[in-house]
């Protein structure tokens, strides 16, 4: 086998020790294109270069190994560094080892230099590729993450191009239909024409209600009032539509909130009430929002069966890495704790700065619900009567 070339670096101040080293090197199969140096100037000139390993004394003139040492590893460099000195104690050679040398010799036993210097640069290698490794895998997650929010930002894009066509489109075909019926109403000479159209008028208010359903859960245009009203509407809706017993709690009228969190948040407790209803098998459960500490918070509380690993753990659970993945798009996190008694979901949202505006952003411009008459208030989605 042939000789191991290596690029050495000596920072000796004894041409004889160094002559020493440079011997068993070669007596350990390690061919050293080696240079020798002894002062910091020297250090900082050769630390611009490329070295396979870093030999240094402990004891130098104006200057110490750790030294040397610290100055490698602050400029980040990954090169083994293995003390050689004539002398070292116990408690520098542990200092050492924590600073981030690879190992340390005496020079009464330089026979262990070439194994000693063939492990460092074999678990310096390892190291390196762990580090490239884990790089790879943390630019992958940052992808996804970013593909996640990008596919989050074309969902709501989607949801309000959706809204805005049955607000335009739909409605007003059904208004038109509606006028047209009412006038057969009005001038239908025969009782059995007049009261076809009243029950064509009956299904198309049905169809009005369908709409305003599904453009509330597309877009949901309560968040204008506030997220504290929106939530507040949600609870009272989920309450009657579940029979579940709702409570809302909010610390704030009208929390300061960033661009971009209030769907996050109305989403994240729309969902979560979802799990509720599908799930948990509750007979309460309770919203609150506060603001404190520049964080804002939305618990969402039930008293059922709660989860389980295997719940949380399913090949198919999107539910709840929705939620993580939703909360990220503003700088968020959710938090779940369950038991036999219930389960908590949390989300935690820091105010301190703009996050992600592009949520709110696809609010702007879509059609408002100017014409809603007084009995419309059940409903904040409405396009007025029809």
């Amino acid at each position: 086998m042939p000789p191991l070339r290596l690029k050495v670096l000596h920072i000796e101040d004894n041409e004889e020790d160094h002559a020493l080293v440079a011997v068993h090197l070669r007596r350990g199969g390690i061919n050293a294109d080696i240079r020798r140096i002894d002062s910091e100037p020297e250090l900082n000139e050769a630390l611009f270069e490329d070295w396979d390993l870093i030999l240094c004394d402990y004891n130098l003139p104006g200057y110490s190994g750790l030294a040397a040492l610290d100055k490698v590893r602050a400029l980040g460099k990954l090169v083994p560094f293995i003390l050689v000195s004539g002398e070292i104690g116990e408690d520098i050679a542990v200092q050492a080892m924590r600073n981030g040398a690879n190992d340390y010799l005496l020079k009464s036993n330089l026979a262990r230099l070439a194994p000693a210097a063939m492990l460092a640069i074999e678990a310096n290698r390892t190291r390196i590729a762990k580090q490239r490794a884990d790089l790879a895998l943390s630019r992958s997650r940052q992808q996804l993450r970013e593909l996640a929010q990008h596919l989050q930002a074309s969902i709501e894009q989607e949801r309000a191009a959706i809204a805005r066509e049955i607000h335009d489109d739909v409605g007003g075909a059904m208004t038109a239909v509606k006028f047209d019926l009412e006038w057969i109403v009005r001038h239908a000479e025969n009782p059995q024409v007049a009261e076809r159209a009243r029950r064509a008028l009956e299904t198309v208010g049905h169809a009005h209600e369908a709409s305003q359903r599904i453009m509330h859960n597309l877009r949901p245009a309560i968040l204008e009032q506030g997220l504290v009203p929106a939530l507040q509407w949600m609870a009272d809706r989920f309450a009657k539509r579940t029979g579940i017993e709702t409570t809302f709690r909010a610390s704030h009228e009208k929390p300061d909130l960033a661009s971009g969190v209030p769907l996050v948040a109305y989403r994240f407790a729309q969902e979560a009430l979802t799990n509720v209803s599908k799930h948990a098998q509750a007979s309460k459960v309770s919203v609150d929002l506060t603001q404190a500490g520049g964080v804002l918070s939305i618990e969402v509380t039930d008293n059922g069966r709660g989860l389980n690993s295997e719940d949380l753990a399913k090949a198919r659970s999107f539910g709840i890495r929705g939620l993580h993945e939703r909360a990220e798009t503003v700088g968020g996190w959710v938090d779940i704790s369950s038991n036999p008694q219930g389960t908590s979901l949390i989300l935690s949202v820091p105010l301190s700065g703009d996050e992600n505006g592009f949520i709110d952003a696809l609010l702007t411009g879509l059609p408002d619900d100017t014409g809603m008459m007084d009995n419309d208030h059940d409903d904040p989605t409405t396009w007025g009567n029809l």
